[in-house]
Formats: structure tokens, C-alpha cells, sequence
């Protein structure tokens, strides 16, 4: 059973917080801690799986502390909960799994728990690290969070990068070449200065007087010349061939 350590340097917040934690069958032990500096003695001291982690503290900031979490050896799974909506961004970069909103709602907690477990489990796994990714846009001036398995392609828009999926798409004030680095080993590819696409959904590449594109979630796009050669390689290299 998993071990669950809670962050936040508000006491009211933090017992209900390690309250909704401690009656969720999925979760072994609750730790407690009132700010980064009691957080980072126990994660010295305990095993620790997964960190529920307010973000705006004193001295050591929850966005300085998942940083400083990042370089563990074995990084626990870190959910930020907040009463502010602004540091959405500042969660998908230091690779958080989760974004929760005060005041808590027990399902939106549970919902949190159960991505952190996911990300535990994955972590656990033999293999390369190829988890699936929460990522928080904005919509409405709602965070709500897309998985990084729901994204067909990207295309750059600006400084920034809009995603595409099944079922719409969102921006993300991110720019193309960090998630052409950030998710070369999930499976995307650069095939244009503008474009970055999940290999697993590229439904078919063709070619008309030298010119390729590709078909992706019902759109094509076109491929660059100086990305067909790596693309090519990769499809038939994912097909097995």
C-alpha cells in the first residue's frame, strides 16, 4: 500500500486534506508535513510514493520543492493542490500529475489519487519510462487536464503549442520544440517546423510528385522534406518491418 505525505503550511487545510487521504482504501499511510523544509526530512527518512504538495508556501515554495523531488533517484508522484489557478503551467513543467483545486471535492481528490497511482505503478514497471502524462489547459477559466495519450498532433501556434484531440483542442503556453523534446521517447515526432505528431495515430503517409503528408486523426499534414527520411524510418521501424 502506498505511502502518502501532504503538504501544506495551512493547519486547517492540511488535516482535511490527510483526512480525505486517510479514508481512501487505496492508501496505506498518511504523512504530514506544515511546510517544504518537514517535507523534505521525511522523504529522508520514509518511502514515500506519492506527494499531495501546496504550492504557495513560505520558504520553500511547492514548485521549488517538486523541483528539488524531480532529482531523486526514484521521484515520488507529486499532485499540486491550490485555491489559485495560475500555476497550471508551472505543474505541467515540473511534471506533475495532477492539479487540484481548493476547496477540496472528495471525487477530485480521488480522481488525483488514482493518476498518481497510475504514474507509481508505471515508474515501477520494467522499461523504458513511458507513463502517461497529465496536462493542464485552460478552457473557459477552467483548468481541466488532457492526457498526453489523447494527443493526435501539435502544431505550433506562436511561442506556443496547440493540442490536438478526439475531441478538440487546447493551447498550451508551451512552444513546440520543448514538447518535441520533452516527448520524443512517448512516440512524437517532428515532421514540420509547424507540426509534431503521435506516430501511433498516423493513419497513413503519402506521396504525390515528391511531395509527402500524412493522414492524423482525419487531417493531413504535410511532412516536410527534411523530415520524410526520419519519419519513414520510424513508421516502419513501429510496424515491425
Amino acid at each position: 500500500m502506498p505511502c502518502v505525505l501532504a503538504v501544506d503550511d495551512e493547519p486547517p487545510a492540511l488535516r482535511e486534506l490527510a483526512h480525505l487521504l486517510s479514508q481512501d482504501r487505496r492508501v496505506g499511510s498518511v504523512l504530514t508535513a506544515s511546510d517544504g523544509a518537514e517535507a523534505l526530512r521525511l522523504l529522508e527518512q520514509e518511502d514515500v510514493d506519492i506527494v499531495f504538495l501546496d504550492i504557495r508556501m513560505p520558504g520553500l515554495s511547492g514548485l521549488d520543492l517538486a523541483r528539488v523531488l524531480a532529482r531523486f533517484r526514484t521521484p515520488p508522484a507529486v499532485v499540486f493542490v491550490t485555491a489559485y489557478e495560475n500555476h497550471a503551467v508551472d505543474a505541467f513543467d515540473v511534471q506533475a500529475v495532477d492539479y487540484v483545486m481548493k476547496p477540496y471535492r472528495p471525487e477530485r481528490l480521488a480522481a488525483a489519487l488514482a493518476r498518481a497511482l497510475e504514474h507509481v505503478v508505471g515508474s515501477a514497471s520494467p522499461g523504458p519510462d513511458l507513463q502517461d502524462e497529465s496536462i493542464p489547459v485552460e478552457l473557459g477559466g477552467v483548468t481541466r487536464f488532457v492526457r498526453r495519450s489523447e494527443v493526435i498532433y501539435v502544431t505550433a501556434q506562436g511561442d506556443y503549442a496547440r493540442l490536438h484531440t478526439h475531441q478538440g483542442s487546447h493551447l498550451l503556453r508551451t512552444p513546440l520544440t520543448t514538447l518535441e523534446e520533452r516527448w520524443a521517447d512517448a512516440g512524437f515526432v517532428r515532421i514540420h517546423r509547424s507540426h509534431l505528431v503521435a506516430l501511433q495515430h498516423v493513419e497513413e503517409i503519402r506521396v504525390d510528385s515528391g511531395r509527402y503528408t500524412v493522414s492524423v486523426g482525419g487531417r493531413e499534414l504535410t511532412v516536410s522534406r527534411r523530415h520524410t527520411r526520419e519519419l519513414r524510418d520510424l513508421l516502419v521501424k513501429r510496424a515491425g518491418g
